[in-house]
């Protein structure tokens, strides 16, 4: 027997019996855990391989770029050969159509969010942001849907990381501050500056380029190819792993943008889409209630969009209680019970499991091989089959990464090329808030600019600049006002005050001093 597969379900490994995980429970989610070095990596590549035959997309991370192999012809190795032969199919190998994503756009394709997409949970996640600093976030997400809604309806003005600080400091020292203030509620310098330093931090972690457009469109996810089966979709998070809460909210972010935009279709044949998410304790670790909530939501009602879940991770206890429920395919490798808390979690693991009355689950979990695993799928009408103790089948591609030119080569003939390799900067809350600051919008109903924006467009059309005054006709009162105290500011330019005065409003056509 060659392909172990059976019409509609995934053929993982065998034990007293042959451990088959069924397509039309693909997308109640899963949990891959065990201690590092047991095989997690292997059973997920062996899972994604079988979803990839029968047409399933996959996204996996890559965290320590062994995943990449996936893309290219395994080995017949002497252990993987007589492995299939002990579990009943000749071993041969295979390759499957991959693509590859990376957030800094250096081993994949270039992925990218806007601002106003993330959201101010997930920002403020990032950023790592008290209460006061969260609601800081809150008020500059509500002023951009208010103000730039009607201009740029899908993304709020909020595209980049420069539209954000640009937010924020308007909000907070501009002419406006005060009535936006009593609008929105007052917004105090010294937060601004404590946000405005979190968002230092997380550029010089090289977080900006993940903020911009082209923004990453879900469907890219979701290609087959000319076979019909779905493609890997790899993500290199190894560069990413520097910064886990960023790597964690990435993560969520994606899951949470499928649930938001794709539709219902309830119980499938098949899933639309399997999504591994792999050292899955980081997204849990020190998550605030209202993210465990949002979390629990994704992953409760997600599998109604055709999407399948998979958490890897050490232990059962790195998931919340309200998520693991929400987990029927499981797969526990080998945890080592060296002290009273390994012990602790070992119990803990078993008792995750439906008990099987021929095996001591806790004592086998720590008894297991590399290789080996206890299994329990969904089966029948969605109840857990008893766990058994598993014999896990071999990837068919390469174990281990590709090299550079290998991936080179595969980014190449990618079906996406081109596609988000250039950002896109439009126009968005950064231009606006400064043409209004420059005076460029001075006059237009709902976008005011202050008289400080009037007096600098005065004053650069008398000294050169453009005259938007004269374009417009008849000037207002405030400008008439401000117009008098430019050509008072210009008489006394001799006075070092007036000169310090001018400078400071003209900014650069004083130039630099001398």
């Amino acid at each position: 027997m060659a392909d172990p597969d059976s019409d509609g379900k995934i053929f993982l490994g065998k034990g007293d019996k042959p451990e088959m995980l069924a397509l039309a429970f693909g997308n109640r989610h899963g949990l891959v855990t065990g201690a590092t070095g047991t095989g997690k990596t292997v059973t997920l590549q062996t899972i994604a391989e079988g979803f990839s035959r029968a047409g399933v997309p996959v996204f996996a991370a890559d965290i320590k770029g062994d995943l990449s192999g996936i893309a290219a012809p395994g080995e017949a190795k002497d252990a993987f050969v007589k492995r299939a032969k002990d579990i009943g199919f000749e071993y041969e190998t295979d390759e499957f159509p991959a693509m590859f994503w990376d957030l800094f756009g250096e081993q994949g394709h270039p992925i990218r969010a806007t601002v106003f997409e993330l959201g101010p949970l997930l920002l403020s996640r990032i950023l790592d942001l008290n209460d006061v600093q969260e609601g800081v976030i809150n008020i500059v997400f509500r002023y951009a849907d208010d103000e730039f809604g009607k201009t740029d309806a899908a993304n709020k003005g909020l595209v980049d990381l420069k539209d954000l600080r640009e937010v924020l400091s308007y909000i907070s020292a501009s002419d406006e501050a005060k009535a936006i203030g009593s609008r929105y509620g007052n917004v105090a310098p010294a937060t601004v500056g404590a946000v405005q330093r979190q968002l230092l931090v997380l550029e010089n972690q090289g977080a900006t380029g993940f903020f911009g457009e082209p923004a990453l469109d879900i469907n890219d996810l979701m290609k087959k190819d000319r076979d019909g089966r779905g493609y890997i979709n790899i993500l290199a998070a190894d560069k990413l792993m520097a910064n886990p809460r960023l790597y964690a909210t990435f993560l969520l972010w994606l899951l949470s943008d499928m649930f938001e935009k794709l539709p219902e279709v309830g119980d499938l044949d098949k899933p639309k889409l399997v999504f591994f998410f792999d050292e899955a304790h980081l997204l849990f670790t020190d998550a605030p209630k209202a993210l465990l909530d949002k979390i629990e939501q994704v992953v409760r009602l997600i599998r109604s969009k055709g999407v399948g879940v998979y958490f890897v991770t050490q232990n059962p206890l790195d998931v919340p209680d309200k998520v693991l429920a929400q987990l029927g395919n499981r797969v526990q490798h080998a945890l080592r019970a060296f002290t009273p808390r390994d012990q602790k979690a070992v119990r803990a693991a078993a008792e995750t499991f439906r008990p099987n009355p021929k095996l001591n689950t806790a004592q086998v979990i720590t008894e297991l091989g590399k290789g080996e695993a206890l299994v329990s799928f969904l089966e029948g009408n969605g109840t857990p089959s008893m766990v058994d103790r598993t014999l896990i089948r071999p990837p068919s591609a390469r174990v281990g990464p590709v090299s550079a030119q290998e991936r080179q080569a595969i980014i190449a003939k990618s079906p996406l090329r081109g596609k988000y390799d250039t950002p896109i900067d439009p126009e968005s809350a950064f231009e606006i808030l400064q043409k209004r600051i420059g005076g460029g919008a001075a006059g237009q109903p709902g976008q005011g600019g202050g008289i400080l924006g009037t007096l600098g467009g005065l004053l650069g059309s008398l000294f050169g600049g453009s005259a938007s005054g004269a374009r417009r006709g008849r000037m207002s009162t405030s400008e008439v006002v401000a117009k008098q105290m430019a050509r008072s500011v210009a008489s006394k330019v001799g006075n070092e005050v007036g000169r310090a005065i001018v400078r400071g409003v003209l900014g650069s056509l004083g130039g630099k001093g001398r």
